[in-house]
């Protein structure tokens, strides 16, 4: 008799077409994209004009090859490919700080045209996402509080009716790039008698409106190049009605919409570090010799690898799965325990690898002549960023919990006495 299987979709190879594209995105990155790290300071300093006439060239390459903000869908101008091809293209894209400018997928940009294409007026589209899409400006997201850190119940900034507007008041703390945006995203308490969830609203509010105070920006560790985060107080800023993004009481919905894929994206990104740091333990282990031999001929150096090794592969493959996963579902909260996974995952595989690498590269490693030190303030970083490892952490748990029921507080479900009473009685075995 002939049986016939079901046959299931479980492939681990990319198409051709795409292929090729990759192909020509890591030879791009490599040969033109990544010697700017190394000249040029900061992407998104468009006062530099030095880098932004080296950057245009570059931009029109990858919009001609057709990966022009590839996380973006056809109706907002990108080829709509999906999050497991975009997680493939950013893996190569991670390996430099100028790659998602050039190919416009950088961040906060990216998270923010992804809600103003969701919830932003068509007026608003028009002044604020297309000069966004089309890499002419740059956005900041401002959410975190100085004493509230990322947990919007205890966000004390106010955005009260007046008249026909909004005053808005209150301070907000590491808002991502504000010194170099044209407009900020600002989450705000519009009705203390409701709920965090319903009572906190999103406004959209440009950089030179009256009140806009930025006090000072700081960065990730003692560098002093990269000062792109900001505190900032919003003195009695007053706003037209139409500066709301989306509905009264609707910003939580709205920050879990672009935290979601903001998430995942730089998993995606982290897998480029990842690489690098690993590639670069390999290639130490063979160059650097000791008096019995290279140091890849030592077992604890084979353990650093090995252990390297099993670890970026667990977490690409979750990164990839997770990314699946969005696309099949096209639901951020379907996916909410993957992607709280990730976010667990990354800063820990992240910093080990690294770690490892740098340890095996000794003086030279902790020195200012290797990427290592900030690669590890970046591991850090992706523990806290879009919300601290713990929290995800709880999130995952919770999730996982929902799957399973209690049984018997005495006795475990696989209590062996029971199991085998159970047993007898149903194969009908005397005692």
């Amino acid at each position: 008799m002939q049986v016939h299987y079901q046959v299931m979709s479980w492939d681990f190879e990319t198409d051709a077409e795409y292929q090729k594209l990759l192909d020509w995105a890591d030879e791009f990155v490599r040969t033109k994209v990544e010697p700017m790290d190394y000249v040029y300071k900061n992407p998104y300093d468009k006062s530099d004009k030095e880098a932004v006439a080296a950057l245009k060239p570059l931009q029109k390459e990858v919009k001609d090859k057709g990966l022009w903000a590839c996380h973006l869908g056809p109706d907002l101008g990108g080829p709509g490919y999906g999050q497991v091809k975009l997680a493939l293209l950013n893996e190569i894209l991670g390996r430099s700080s100028w790659a998602p400018i050039v190919f416009g997928c950088q961040a906060p940009d990216s998270g923010n045209a992804e809600i103003l294409a969701h919830y932003a007026t068509e007026e608003q589209k028009k002044r604020y996402l297309q000069p966004l899409l089309d890499g002419d400006i740059h956005s900041c997201y401002s959410m975190t509080e100085p004493q509230a850190g990322a947990d919007p119940a205890l966000f004390e900034t106010k955005a009260v009716r007046d008249g026909d507007g909004w005053v808005l008041s209150g301070e907000k703390w590491f808002s991502s790039n504000a010194p170099y945006s044209e407009f900020f995203i600002v989450m705000a308490v519009t009705d203390t008698e409701k709920s965090t969830y319903h009572g906190q609203s999103m406004f959209i509010v440009p950089k030179e409106t009256p009140g806009v105070e930025i006090i000072r920006s700081t960065g990730a560790g003692p560098d002093t190049s990269h000062q792109s985060h900001s505190y900032i107080r919003y003195n009695d800023v007053r706003l037209p009605f139409d500066a709301l993004l989306g509905e009264e009481g609707g910003a939580f919905a709205i920050a879990q919409t672009r935290l979601g894929g903001g998430r995942i994206h730089h998993a995606m990104r982290t897998i480029a570090q990842c690489r690098k740091a690993f590639d670069l333990m390999c290639e130490r282990a063979l160059s650097r010799r000791t008096r019995n031999g290279k140091l890849a001929d030592l077992q604890m150096t084979q353990q650093k690898i090995a252990d390297s090794w099993i670890e970026f592969e667990q977490f690409r493959l979750l990164v990839l799965r997770t990314a699946w996963k969005i696309d099949k579902y096209q639901d951020y909260m379907k996916v909410r325990k993957d992607i709280a996974g990730v976010k667990v995952a990354m800063a820990k595989v992240y910093h080990d690898i690294v770690q490892r690498s740098m340890q095996l590269h000794g003086a030279l490693g902790i020195s200012g002549e290797m990427p290592f030190s900030s690669m590890m303030i970046g591991a850090q970083v992706m523990g806290i960023a879009d919300g601290p490892t713990e929290v995800h952490q709880v999130t995952v748990a919770k999730q996982v919990l929902r799957d399973y029921e209690a049984g018997d507080e005495r006795w475990p479900s696989a209590h062996i006495p029971t199991r085998t009473a159970e047993a007898r009685k149903l194969l009908g075995v005397d005692k």
